[in-house]
């Protein structure tokens, strides 16, 4: 609920109401305006400001900080492959997905802190911006997670839905490197781009909320498709 109302109150502070608003409404009249209870409404304004969204100042009130709202993609928030597409202003598609099972090699088992020789799961997705590939990902799970029968089509939507339907998971936390690497053969092939060719190279291990890794996940971007920004406060 805490996350359908911020999405609606974002929209708002992005494009409708409060979109030329340097601050919301009181707590009492938004709750009001939102239809919902102003415990609610704390918990939301308390999202959206651990997020950067608004300011919560004694005093003055929610302060609306429209130069965060417009950032396109923020990397320092999880969102979908297909969702950073749009964001950047282009059609999203998957073009390509594969699914195998594999046994972990050296690498896996660290991140997965499984050990080598592991039954894991590697799915392999293309995703296109306006019909030209652009993004290409590689998610690896243990296989006993899985709880359910699954098809192709399972894995389609994003790996956290996969997660939910047939492990019964939910990530609580990712921990993700950045590196500019020059693309294999694979990736070169996955991204119809010559060897070499330089990408952004995102690698993620997605947490539960006990601490143990859920699944790893290695992002190969196409550069002119993609502008990152982080967000960082002082403490």
């Amino acid at each position: 609920m805490i996350k359908q109302i911020s999405a609606k109150l974002l929209r708002e502070m992005r494009e409708g109401e409060f979109c030329n608003s340097q601050r919301l409404p009181r707590e009492i009249e938004l709750a009001k305006q939102m239809n919902v209870s102003r415990t609610l409404l704390r918990d939301v304004l308390a999202h959206l400001e651990q997020e950067g969204f608004v300011t919560r100042i004694h005093g003055v009130g929610t302060v609306i900080n429209h130069h965060v709202i417009q950032v396109k993609n923020r990397m320092d928030i999880e969102t979908e492959f297909l969702d950073i597409i749009l964001q950047n202003g282009y059609q999203s598609k998957i073009s390509d997905i594969c699914v195998r099972e594999e046994k972990a090699d050296k690498y896996i088992s660290e991140k997965l802190q499984i050990g080598e020789g592991t039954e894991i799961i590697r799915v392999c997705r293309v995703c296109t911006a306006d019909g030209t590939r652009a993004l290409y990902c590689e998610d690896v799970l243990e296989k006993r997670l899985i709880k359910e029968e699954y098809t192709l089509e399972d894995f389609r939507p994003s790996i956290f839905q996969f997660l939910k339907k047939c492990c019964q998971l939910e990530v609580y936390m990712d921990l993700t490197q950045l590196h500019a690497v020059a693309a294999n053969e694979v990736v070169a092939s996955a991204l119809a781009l010559s060897p070499g060719t330089p990408v952004l190279n995102m690698e993620e291990v997605d947490y539960d909320i006990w601490g143990k890794p859920v699944f790893y996940s290695s992002q190969f971007f196409v550069d002119r498709f993609f502008e990152h920004t982080v967000m960082r406060k002082k403490l």
